[in-house]
C-alpha cells in the first residue's frame, strides 16, 4: 500500500501548532492579569456642585485650564502643612483615604471635615490592600486580597468609614498601589465606583525630593489628574508640590475635584 506523505503532513503539522498553542496560553492568561496602573484625564468640564453649599474656584473655567489634584492618606501621619497651604491658596483637591488613616489621625479629620467646601473625600480603603486578587500576590510588596469576598469588604469598609467620619458618600474609589487587575477593576465598577487613574504621579508614593516633584509639577497642563500624597510629612512631598502649583495657578491653570467631573482613560 502507497501511503501519501502529504497525507501525514498536514496532521502532525495542526498538532504541532495546537501543541505550540497551549504552551503559550498560560503566559497570555498571565498578561491579562498582571496588575496596571490606570492613567487617565479629565473628559468633562467642571460643574458646581452643591457640597459645602458653595461652587469650587475652577468649576466656570474653560475644560482646557482645568486640573485635578488628587492627595492619597494610605496610612501613618497627616501633613497638616501641605492641607495648610491648599487652605490658605484655596486650592480644591481630592482626598483618598483610608479607614486605616483616619482612625489614626483625629486632628486632621477634624480639620478636612470644616473645609468639605474644598476637599472631595474619597474611598481608599480600608486596610490599604491592592486590588489584585488571587492568593500570595503582591503590587510592590505589598500582599493583595486572596478572592473577591475580601476585595468587596476593602472597598465597602473604606466607603463606610468615610461615611461615618464626614457624613458624605464616596463615588471614587482609588485602590493601594493605584494599580489594578482586571478581575478587580471590574468589580469595583460592577459595585459602583468610579476608579480614580492619574495622569501626572508628582511625588512616587512621596518618595521623591523637593527638586525632583517640582520638575514633575511643571510638566502638568490642562487636563491633568495629579496623584500625591499627603500621609508623609517627613518625606518632601509639600516642598516640591507647594511651589509647583504656585507656578500652575500663575500660568492660568484651575483647580477642580472629581466630584465635579469625569476622567476618560489614557493609553
Amino acid at each position: 500500500m502507497k501511503i501519501s506523505f502529504s497525507k501525514i503532513q498536514a496532521p502532525i503539522t495542526l498538532l504541532a501548532a495546537a501543541v505550540a498553542l497551549t504552551l503559550t496560553l498560560p503566559n497570555a492568561a498571565t498578561a491579562q492579569t498582571r496588575p496596571v496602573e490606570i492613567h487617565d484625564r479629565i473628559n468633562t468640564p467642571a460643574r458646581s456642585t452643591p457640597l459645602g453649599g458653595a461652587d469650587s474656584p475652577g468649576a466656570s473655567a474653560p475644560q482646557s485650564k482645568q486640573v485635578a489634584l488628587t492627595l492619597d492618606a494610605c496610612s501613618g501621619a497627616f501633613d497638616e502643612e501641605l492641607l495648610d497651604f491648599l487652605i490658605r491658596n484655596r486650592i480644591p483637591a481630592t482626598l483618598f483615604v483610608t479607614k486605616k488613616w483616619l482612625l489614626k489621625n483625629p486632628h486632621g479629620v477634624a480639620i478636612l471635615k470644616a473645609r468639605l467646601d474644598l476637599f472631595d473625600i474619597e474611598d481608599h480603603g480600608e486596610n490599604h490592600i491592592p486590588a489584585v486578587i488571587g492568593q500570595g500576590r503582591k503590587v510592590y510588596g505589598i500582599t493583595g486580597e486572596p478572592d473577591l469576598l475580601h476585595l468587596r469588604r476593602e472597598v465597602n469598609q473604606g466607603a463606610l468609614a468615610i461615611q461615618q467620619a464626614f457624613g458624605v458618600p464616596s463615588h471614587w474609589y482609588r485602590g493601594a498601589t493605584a494599580e489594578y487587575d482586571q478581575e478587580a477593576a471590574d468589580e469595583i465598577r460592577h459595585m459602583g465606583f468610579k476608579i480614580a487613574g492619574f495622569s501626572v504621579n508628582a511625588d512616587a508614593g512621596a518618595s521623591l525630593g523637593q527638586a525632583q516633584v517640582l520638575q514633575r509639577m511643571r510638566h502638568v497642563q490642562g487636563g491633568d489628574v495629579i496623584i500625591a500624597h499627603m500621609n508623609k510629612p517627613k518625606g518632601q512631598t509639600y516642598e516640591g508640590l507647594a511651589p509647583g502649583l504656585i507656578e500652575l495657578l500663575r500660568r492660568g491653570l484651575v483647580f477642580v475635584r472629581l466630584d465635579q467631573v469625569d476622567l476618560a482613560e489614557i493609553r
